[in-house]
């Protein structure tokens, strides 16, 4: 009987075979023992030992002799003596729990003040074994103290505690394990608090985007390899051919269907916390993976690129869930221990061959060419968090427009003037942006509050008429009125996520993000008419001079396009220079006001403070 603890363990259960264990095991190196096949006479073996500085030697024993020969290495070109040794370990996580693990110590260095690269395995339902570890070697070889913790929710523990790591990623108990892990090597005076990096794939990548997202005072670099940024995407891709593995999933992470779960399931995406992310990133990925599709890459990606985030990306096209290719591999090792090398101060080989140079320049991809699909970006859009936002670029100011609307076959011109001022709301500092109209169908005034801090909607007011509409807007649900003649309509909508001022109020807003040529990013706002969250992309396609009533301005071209198929959107020149404001937008109206066309020109600009 053979158990696998910290290491494994052979329980014989004849005289024969304890016997035979007695003499390999004094005639052989130390390691783990496994015998791998007999002759039928039973008289002689092939006996495999394996090591952490091993990763296997295979010797020939024969049972009546007692004698052992060395057949051959499995990596003869790897020295032993020049190997780092595992260590199995067992720390205590925050709630008790005894989590074993195994450390990976640079060969002739003092354990004491090192950087350290975190490696949490795959899976997750696998584990950590003793023995030769490429990429643990491969660190310890570079000057990294490795750290491999078998967190709950690992395979060959017991149910127990395999079942522990239930519906915990993310924020709960298994990346607490691993954050764990890492405050143990500091208290032991091992680790360097300021050279800590968290690198795995798969599982392990997901681990690496949580432990960026949800703890970014612990890790200075981190590497996702293969790695899902959005629990529901990764769940709703699964094919229905993996019928049984899908019931599993649901039970031990999450059914995206239950209401219930998606939330969790959405708290405990790193994609939804990109913004908290402080973190260098390396992803690397292969664009034929079928576990984990290239679209979860793409959207931390794109989440971090459009907060100005260091993030680098590797793709390879011939890859799948993991790299295969000899190439490919070193190409992408290459890129790692200079990534860390960077970060967190260890060693790397500047030097490679031409080859290796064409590859790594063919499977790096610039950040700014990564697009993401219509649909992945839509449910990319309906979540994410929402783009940077500097509130010391508003100001008071007013200003006046003239609107011309183009619906069929009838033309309606109306002027329009917009005031934004900083006022108190219910006790809040906000700016009031107040558009009013002038036009056939009579005066109307749309005066939204928004935080001065964070420029998020906190209250809309808007009448025409017998026709008004009456908005609070809460973390999670947007409740109010809109009376349109004799109907009194309720609204209390629910919100996955948060939203911007819509209208006027968001045109307002827009000169507040960092625009700039090649600038892109997602967004979402309320469409009262329709009562549904609208998740839209937004594009900077350049600059030009654009000139008006009120002048002629060097303007931002800025693109909105919704991305639930319906109309609306427009292309606006904003300001490039203070004040930043609307000089033009030709737009295309909703469909629940028709699907035509808007032309808004700037007409004037009065007073200008930053008040």
């Amino acid at each position: 009987t053979v158990y696998t603890g910290d290491r494994v363990r052979i329980y014989p259960k004849d005289k024969q075979v304890e016997k035979d264990l007695e003499i390999l095991r004094k005639k052989l190196p130390e390691g783990d023992l496994r015998f791998q096949s007999s002759t039928d006479d039973m008289r002689f073996h092939l006996v495999v030992v394996s090591r952490d500085v091993d990763p296997a030697s295979i010797y020939l024993y024969d049972r009546k002799t007692e004698d052992v020969k060395l057949l051959y290495r499995s990596r003869p070109e790897l020295k032993s003596e020049h190997l780092a040794d595992m260590k199995p370990l067992r720390y205590k996580a925050r709630d008790g729990m005894e989590i074993p693990a195994y450390l990976t110590l640079p060969k002739g260095i003092e354990a004491k003040n090192l950087p350290v690269v975190i490696h949490p395995h795959g899976g997750p339902w696998a584990r950590d074994r003793w023995g030769y570890n490429s990429y643990a070697q491969f660190f310890a070889n570079r000057g990294y103290a490795v750290l491999q913790p078998n967190f709950r929710g690992s395979a060959g523990f017991g149910k127990k505690f395999l079942n522990a790591g239930n519906n915990e990623w993310g924020t709960g108990a298994m990346q607490h394990d691993i954050s764990d892990g890492v405050k143990y090597l500091i208290d032991e005076g091992i680790a360097d608090p300021e050279r800590i990096a968290i690198f795995g794939g798969s599982y392990g990548g997901y681990a690496t985007l949580a432990g960026l997202a949800f703890t970014p005072e612990l890790y200075a670099a981190g590497i996702s390899y293969v790695g899902p940024s959005n629990l529901i995407t990764l769940v709703e891709s699964f094919p229905a051919y993996w019928g049984p593995v899908i019931k599993i999933w649901h039970k031990r992470v999450g059914d995206p269907a239950d209401p219930e779960d998606r939330k969790r399931l959405m708290e405990q995406s790193p994609l939804f916390s990109a913004d908290k992310i402080q973190a260098p990133l390396l992803v690397i990925q292969g664009a034929n993976d079928p576990r984990v599709k290239q679209q979860e890459s793409d959207q931390i990606v794109v989440a971090l690129r459009e907060r100005g985030l260091p993030v680098e990306y590797i793709v390879a096209g011939d890859e799948g869930h993991g790299f295969r290719a000899e190439d490919n591999k070193l190409a992408s090792n290459a890129s790692i221990e200079k990534f860390f090398a960077k970060h967190i101060g260890g060693r790397y080989q500047e030097e490679m061959s031409d080859e290796i140079k064409e590859k790594l320049a063919a499977l790096t991809v610039d950040i700014n060419s990564v697009e993401l699909p219509d649909n992945t970006l839509l449910a990319y859009a309906e979540t994410a968090p929402l783009p940077q936002r500097s509130p010391d670029v508003m100001q008071a100011m007013e200003l006046q427009y003239s609107i011309t609307m183009k619906v069929g076959e009838q033309e309606i011109n109306m002027d329009l003037k917009r005031a934004i001022a900083a006022v108190e709301y219910n006790g809040q500092q906000t700016w009031r942006i107040t558009s009013s109209t002038q036009s056939p169908m009579g005066a109307a005034a749309d005066t939204f509050y928004i935080d001065k801090e964070s420029l998020l909607p906190i209250a809309r007011r808007a009448q025409q008429g017998m026709g008004s509409i009456q908005l609070d807007y809460h973390e999670d649900a947007i409740k109010g009125r809109m009376k349109m003649g004799p109907q009194d309509i309720p609204i209390d909508v629910k919100l996955s996520a948060p939203v911007m001022a819509d209208d006027s109020a968001l045109e307002a807003i827009l000169a507040a993000l960092p625009l700039a040529p090649g600038y892109e990013t997602t967004l979402r706002t309320f469409d009262v008419l329709t009562q549904k969250v609208r998740p839209m992309s937004l594009k900077v396609t350049g600059k030009e001079t654009v000139s008006v009533k009120a002048g002629s301005f060097e303007t931002h071209i800025v693109e909105i396009q919704p991305l639930d198929g319906q109309p609306g959107g427009g292309r606006l020149n904003i300001c490039v220079e203070a004040p930043r404001c609307v000089v033009r937008n030709d737009a295309q109206l909703p469909a629940a006001m028709g699907g035509g066309k808007m032309l808004m020109e700037l007409t004037s600009i009065g007073d200008v403070t930053s008040k």
